[in-house]
């Protein structure tokens, strides 16, 4: 058994991972970025989010922020594979109170988004660097406010070497849930939204937990169903896990 991943079964998923490499539609560089935010003015989400079809006010000074969001799997007492996840704090101006990956905005100093991630997940809820072993990348998540999210995969291979400690101005309290849930039918509701005119559903899961009961919807979830269904290479049970339409790129004159 590797020390570093664990068990078998995180070694093995470690060795998937690290092989993962997201489809050519869904790659969105950063080149790709200022060419196809600038010339449009709409930013291309290839995660096809229906927020990004909002127009932008002025495109020739337009820059994506960026964020990064750490999925911290480990292996649960029943074998399973879990992800940590946090309950944000209700006195946050922005998302107050709601479920989200520990993670942020990039700090100047940051390396790269997983330095991004982990530094905050690290600023959250106490989770040394060093206990994570990075495993992959995947493709960002693009918010209607234009911020360019980047999830990326780490496993905890000693779960009980992690003792979390929260950061009260941020995180109200710390959980994990079953990451294949997010590809379940149960405990799940879904909602029809209107943007821009593009009909798209929002997902919600119901999860209870032992210290009670919590709401996992919006982008987190978007993030976790996709995560799910490249951890366990099967896409989910139920239908719309994407937003079904592709925004259009308008192209300048003279570009190819």
């Amino acid at each position: 058994m590797d020390p570093i991943y664990g068990s078998q079964r995180l070694r093995i998923l470690a060795q998937q991972l690290r092989l993962y490499r997201p489809p050519s539609s869904s790659s969105f560089s950063d080149e790709d970025e200022n060419e196809e935010s600038g010339a449009s003015g709409k930013v291309v989400s290839h995660a096809d989010f229906a927020e990004s079809a909002a127009p932008i006010s002025n495109p020739a000074k337009f820059k994506t922020k960026r964020a990064a969001v750490l999925i911290c799997l480990f292996e649960g007492d029943a074998g399973d594979l879990r992800v940590i996840l946090t309950k944000r704090s209700s006195n946050l101006s922005t998302h107050a109170g709601e479920v989200s990956l520990p993670g942020g905005k990039v700090d100047e100093g940051d390396v790269d988004d997983i330095h991004t991630a982990t530094r905050e997940a690290k600023e959250e809820i106490g989770l040394d660097p060093s206990l994570v072993t990075i495993v992959t990348v995947l493709e960002p998540f693009i918010s209607k406010y234009f911020l360019k999210v980047i999830p990326v995969v780490g496993i905890l291979s000693d779960k009980k070497a992690f003792k979390p400690v929260l950061n009260a101005n941020e995180v109200e309290a710390i959980f994990d849930a079953p990451l294949e849930m997010f590809l379940k039918d149960e405990n799940r509701r879904s909602e029809e939204r209107e943007y821009k005119g593009i009909r798209y559903l929002i997902h919600f899961f119901d999860f209870e937990a032992e210290d009670g009961k919590y709401l996992i919807w919006g982008m987190t979830a978007w993030i976790l169903i996709h995560a799910a269904s490249v951890m366990y290479q099967r896409p989910p049970s139920f239908e719309g896990q994407k937003p079904p339409f592709k925004i259009p790129i308008t192209r300048t004159e003279g570009s190819t």
